[in-house]
């Protein structure tokens, strides 16, 4: 072989490996790009569905901090007699059956909302059973006025848990 016939092999050789690196570079971009918008529009498809799924989780979970707000429920929830101990066992019953009631929305929110629902809720039935265990309180009106009382030097426990789903939710926009 003469060194023309290398040249010439050369110069037809080069350009087809370089217009295949070219074309193979071009392909792999264009199937990356390709997966990454599959990938996006399952991803806006699946939102469309599970936003309004979310919403109404939040929704719920407003909705149950609100009814266990100690003033609220505290007014809700007459007591069925004058003994603090049978009235305690029932408003705590209501905020255990409201809890059981959204147990499920948990799979659409965030574990540190839960984390602040739970708590929330924990804390306030801690509020009602301190309150009862006090010696100087002898009637369920008492109980009731004591911690109402309470709510009025301080935010209801359910407070921090509704400003946290805002704020969560907001973020979700």
């Amino acid at each position: 072989m003469d060194a023309t016939r290398i040249i010439e092999l050369a110069s037809y050789t080069l350009p087809a490996l370089i217009t295949g690196i070219v074309a193979t570079q071009f392909f792999k971009l264009h199937t990356k790009n390709e997966d990454k918008r599959r990938s996006y529009l399952l991803h806006r498809e699946a939102q469309k569905t599970a936003l309004p799924l979310r919403l109404q989780a939040y929704e719920r979970m407003t909705l149950f901090l609100e009814r266990i707000n100690l003033n609220q429920l505290l007014i809700r929830i007459a007591p069925n007699s004058t003994q603090k101990e049978p009235y305690e066992q029932l408003v705590i019953a209501h905020i255990e059956q409201e809890f059981e009631h959204n147990l499920t929305q948990q799979i659409y929110m965030s574990n540190e909302c839960w984390n602040f629902i739970m708590t929330a809720k924990n804390a306030t039935i801690q509020m009602i059973r301190i309150a009862a265990k006090k010696e100087s309180i002898t009637n369920a009106q008492q109980m009731r006025e004591l911690i109402i009382n309470d709510l009025l030097e301080k935010q209801s426990p359910s407070h921090a848990a509704l400003a946290y789903i805002k704020n969560e939710v907001g973020d979700l926009w």
